[in-house]
This record gives structure tokens, sequence and C-alpha cells, in this order.
């Protein structure tokens, strides 16, 4: 499968451009229907945009988000790399601004779903008719005992694009000669599960170019991970002895940390590092839970229509959601959104709903020119998102093959990127 911009942004709009006229029902609060979006990431500035588009002016779409810039999670580690800069990975809400959607900059911090309201930091009130809710993840407090986020400038988590990102490369940019840079990676359920694998990566590209003797010490709580043989492969080709990644077997699962004293505990064992990168486990971004929508530390939804099984005024999407088969990740998010878009349509017009379906790939670059990548086309059932087709990347193969995969995932960030913020 190969992908460019164009055939990327048509894949996903294919469905919605079909869509008959729109026959508007009576909103609860008076005018129009109210679409109120929090999160203004992947998903939630993508189910804003095609809402807003498809509607033709016959919904009042409002997004919400702290930012005034997003910087793309995806793609982060390739910053850290030294292969794309910060600036490459920021975009702005001028564009749905433009296109109509209303674009508030605030935090909401409550939700009223009986009253159908959500409450901003600044103390305004918003009347919704539907809410969707995007906010991504937040961490798990706890997790990794010894670390919480007032630590995170000692031990960055970097795991939300932006200034954690840089202060990251300027820490690993700063080791010593000869110095230790560790990850503790995150349990499943997280956010890009090859995430941490690619910034394994791209840290010891990093360091091969400025500091060759330092040491990558990769302490996981995970019996296997995604693309586990091609990232093995490639650590093998490129980082020859550079790497050491402590599974659980060996006490990767029973991990503290000092920030203060810059140490890392495996198992009773302690390790003197210089570069401490924390990756805690993971949950539905709070706004999810203060809604009362969350089980089990994620935001149950049902896949045909990603509407809250809590709530059918509710849609919950991306990496909050607990949805089936599908991997938290931006292309799932902007796929998730284009499905809750078509069904919010249905539900406040009386436009036609279309069977969802959904797609996915995660690249990673473990090198100059190697990229690989890993991806599935999925269904909704009753009970989930489910997988119907898969694909990976094959240890083994040619240098051509690795670079074109590398190029395609280029135009897939210029493609998603766009469909995403117009």
């Amino acid at each position: 499968m190969t992908m460019n911009r164009r055939q990327f942004i048509w894949a996903g709009t294919g469905v919605a451009a079909t869509l008959a006229a729109p026959h508007v029902y009576a909103a609860s609060h008076g005018g129009a229907p109210k679409v109120v979006v929090i999160g203004g990431g992947a998903g939630g500035a993508t189910v804003a945009r095609y809402v807003n588009k498809d509607a033709a002016g016959a919904i009042d779409v409002t997004l919400i988000e702290p930012s005034r810039t997003y910087y793309t999670c995806f793609f982060s580690n390739l910053y850290i790399g030294g292969f794309r800069t910060m600036e490459s990975l920021a975009h702005s809400y001028g564009g749905l601004a433009t296109e109509g959607v209303n674009v508030v900059h605030d935090h909401a911090v409550d939700v009223d779903r009986t009253a159908k309201t959500v409450t901003l930091a600044s103390g305004a009130v918003l009347p919704y008719d539907k809410l969707v809710l995007s906010p991504g993840i937040d961490f798990i407090e706890g997790s990794v005992p010894g670390w919480d986020v007032t630590q995170q400038n000692r031990m960055p988590h970097a795991y939300k694009g932006g200034s954690q990102t840089e202060l990251l490369k300027a820490q690993v940019e700063a080791m010593p000669e000869g110095g230790v840079f560790a990850m503790i990676a995150p349990p499943n359920p997280y956010r890009c599960p090859p995430g941490p694998y690619e910034r394994i990566s791209m840290v010891a590209h990093l360091l091969t170019q400025s500091n060759p003797t330092a040491k990558i010490l990769l302490v996981d709580p995970k019996d296997k991970y995604s693309k586990q043989g091609l990232f093995e492969e490639g650590w093998q080709k490129h980082y020859s002895g550079m790497i050491d990644r402590i599974g659980p077997d060996f006490g990767g699962a029973n991990v503290s940390v000092d920030p203060m004293a810059m140490t890392v505990n495996i198992d009773g064992s302690e390790e003197q590092v210089d570069v401490c990168n924390v990756i805690p486990a993971q949950k539905a971004g709070v706004i999810c839970e203060r809604a009362g929508l969350v089980q089990d530390n994620w935001a149950p939804v049902d896949g045909r229509t990603m509407v809250s099984r809590m709530d059918p005024d509710v849609h919950i999407l991306g990496d909050a959601s607990a949805q089936g088969d599908m991997p938290k990740s931006g292309f799932s998010a902007n796929s998730q959104a284009k499905v809750a878009a078509m069904a919010l349509r249905a539900a406040l017009t009386d436009s036609r709903m279309f069977p969802a379906k959904f797609s996915n790939t995660c690249w990673s670059l473990i090198a100059p020119d190697d990229g690989v990548k890993v991806g599935a086309a999925y269904e909704a059932t009753e009970e989930k998102i489910a997988s119907t087709d898969s694909f990976v990347s094959q240890t083994g193969e040619d240098a051509a093959l690795r670079k074109a995969t590398y190029e395609e995932s280029l135009g897939w960030y210029e493609g998603i990127t766009s469909d995403i913020f117009g």
C-alpha cells in the first residue's frame, strides 16, 4: 500500500461529498443545532472541520482548544532525530476559523450532561445539542513511582508535542561524552504503540552523530511491542552495541525513579543516568472523567458512530476512546472523526448514514531513509471496531523499499495535517 497527500485526502472525503443537502432539526437551545468539540488535535479539529464544511452553515460548530498553535505529537520523534524542525510540526487554527468554525482558545473545565452545557476556565458556559470529546491522553498518577508532572523538567515525558519535545532533545544534546540515556516505556494501552521505539531509534541516531560512545537503556514493562522484529533488526544494523532493552523478565516492570538524584531503580538495582525520558501509563483526557464517561481509564464508545456508550449526545474520538482494535494514533483519530462527523450530521440534519469504515497506518523511521510501517483496515460491529485486514513491513527489505516507505510517510504528513487544519 502506498499513499500520497492527494490520495489521503480524497480517501477520507469521498463519503461526505455524496451527502444530500441537510434538513435541519430544531436545536434545544434555539437557533441552529450546536456542536461543541473539546480538543483541537487530530480528532477534534477534523470533526469540527468536517461537520462545519458538510453542514454548509446548518450547524453551529465551536472548537475549544487552549493552545493557539498545535504541535503534532506524530513526527515529533523526527524532530528529536534532527529530521524535522519544530516549526514544521506547528499548525494554527486560522484555517478552521476562516472556514467558519468558532475557535475558542480556553480550557474546558466541566461538562453538565443534564443541562447539556460546557463550562470554560474563563467562566463562559456553552450550550450544546451534541458534544464531541477528543482530549487525547492524560497520565496515570503514580504509575512510575518517584515521578509526577512536577518533575517533568528533570525527567521529561515528551509525549505531548511542543516544549517537552524540545526539552528532551536539548537534554540529549547536552549529555556528557559516553553518558547514559534512559527511557521508561509505558504499559499497554498507550498513544502511538511504535512511538517509544521510534524515539529510541532517533535518539540513537542523534547520539551517533555527536556522542557515539553514549549508551541507551530502554526499560520496558511489556513482553513484546509494535514492530519489534523491525526495530531490533534496525538497531543491530545501525546502532550495534548502543541500545540495551530490559523487559519484564529482567525487572523492566518493577521500576522507580529519583529525579533529584537522576537514578533509575530496576527491580532493586540502581542505575545512574544522564537523561531520563519517563513515559507514564496513560488514560483518557481528564475532561472525560469530569463528564462521567470513563470506565477502566478509557471512554467506551459504539464504533458505528463513535458515540459514548453512556450518553447518546456525546461522541468521543481518538486516544481517549475505548473502541476496539484501532491503535491510539493521529491517523486513527482522523479516521474516527470522519465517521463521527457523518453521524452528527445524520442526527442533526436529515442526511444519510453510511456504514462506518476506518483505516490506520503508523510509519516509523529507524535511521536515514530506513522507514517501516504497520497498518490495517477496520469495520465497526455492535461490539467494537474490528480489524479486517492488516499489513506490516518485513525484515530484510532492500534499501530502496525502505527509502520509499519513509518518503511515503512525508506525503502522508502533509496530507493529514492539511485535512485536519485546512
